[in-house]
């Protein structure tokens, strides 16, 4: 409870610190449960000492976090099961505001329902929680394993999926937000595309997804806490809507058909006998990119939307731009755009044959300045 002291720290939960920002689509604060990418905390504090206190729990699918102090990466870790307590500082000089920002480095793991990483209170002394500055604007970033910083971290040997390689301080939606002085979100998932996963697998689409908390994370046990809610767009109104899909899609036309383990039926974006897309297959995945950002627009009227690819290549960019022209044409709407991204090549591959680290940081350059042109 507030007030309570344990080793000289006042423990808070996060209800009782308003000036503490949170990161990332939520369903409430005690606990707050970090779903996505890029979720957290931030923070000011005046103390001489600070801690988390953190909850996790997983089977398969570990979580990690990176810290931030003033702006530096000072730490990263996997969470163990459990409730345990994290140490920012302590034994620092009281008065001077310190920065603090947490961010949980792994996706929603929809493969593993168990994965659970929470902010149980927050543990202090010496000092007091100042008010952040506002942010600048607001930033949503939608994707695959690129936003959700898939690679972004380990060596270029690496080629193991778990969750050791997954980044949000590599990551270019951290950098793109943090050049505009912006708050983000991001609501990705390795593998997901826009008609089908990687491997042809319809059900892994993220539209459907789009309009909950985070609808990927399965079992009672999200559900409980809020996962499968309807997403609050009014309670935090994005300035600009970044989309990043399509690459999955490209990886399916070039991969076997997907077969349904129960049902035996099986589901294929093929391509034509000559390598070219077949003009029903074309039109499907148009119509994906259409009604998306219809979907987008709908919860997000009065935000910038900008469709960016080519990070992993750019195959796809004559049906996103069809799809692109289509939705402007049905609706009218021209505060939508399509910005192709530098192509991780060579020294900016990082693990898992993703784009690393410098990738990450040409992407947001680039994004960067084509956001300061259009907000």
């Amino acid at each position: 409870m507030k007030g309570a002291t344990m080793q000289n720290l006042t423990i808070s939960p996060l209800s009782t610190l308003p000036q503490v920002r949170v990161l990332g689509r939520c369903a409430g604060t005690d606990p707050l449960t970090l779903f996505w990418t890029g979720s957290g905390i931030e923070l000011l504090f005046t103390g001489s000492e600070l801690w988390v206190e953190l909850n996790a729990d997983y089977d398969t699918m570990e979580p990690w976090v990176s810290v931030e102090l003033d702006g530096a990466w000072i730490s990263r870790f996997a969470v163990n099961p459990g409730t345990s307590r994290m140490c920012i500082f302590r034994g620092a000089a009281p008065g001077r505001a310190k920065h603090v920002r947490l961010l949980k480095d792994v996706q929603a793991m929809s493969e593993d329902p168990a994965h659970l990483l929470q902010v149980t209170a927050i543990c202090h002394a010496g000092g007091e929680f100042l008010p952040l500055p506002a942010p600048r604007c607001r930033l949503e970033f939608i994707g695959d394993s690129i936003t959700s910083g898939e690679g972004a971290i380990g060596a270029v040997c690496e080629t193991d999926w778990i969750s050791t390689f997954f980044s949000a301080e590599n990551h270019y939606g951290r950098m793109t937000a943090d050049a505009l002085g912006a708050e983000y979100r991001v609501v990705s998932a390795s593998g997901w595309g826009l008609v089908s996963g990687w491997d042809n697998d319809p059900h892994c689409t993220l539209a459907p997804c789009y309009t909950q908390v985070c609808g990927l994370a399965a079992g009672e046990r999200n559900a409980a806490l809020g996962a499968q809610q309807p997403y609050d767009f009014a309670a935090w109104p994005a300035d600009a809507v970044i989309l990043n899909l399509g690459t999955n899609d490209w990886n399916a036309f070039h991969n076997p058909p997907w077969v349904d383990p129960e049902t035996g039926r099986s589901f294929k974006q093929p391509l034509a006998d000559d390598g070219s897309f077949a003009p029903a297959d074309a039109a499907r995945l148009a119509a994906a990119v259409r009604n998306f950002l219809a979907l987008v627009r709908k919860h997000n009227p009065h935000a910038v939307i900008v469709w960016a690819y080519g990070m992993l290549g750019s195959g796809l960019l004559p049906l996103l731009r069809d799809g692109l022209d289509q939705y402007r044409t049905t609706s009218g709407d021209e505060r939508v755009y399509l910005l192709e991204l530098p192509e991780a090549r060579g020294d900016t591959i990082g693990a898992r044959q993703h784009p690393g680290a410098a990738a990450h940081r040409a992407a947001a350059n680039c994004l960067a300045e084509f956001l300061r042109s259009v907000l």
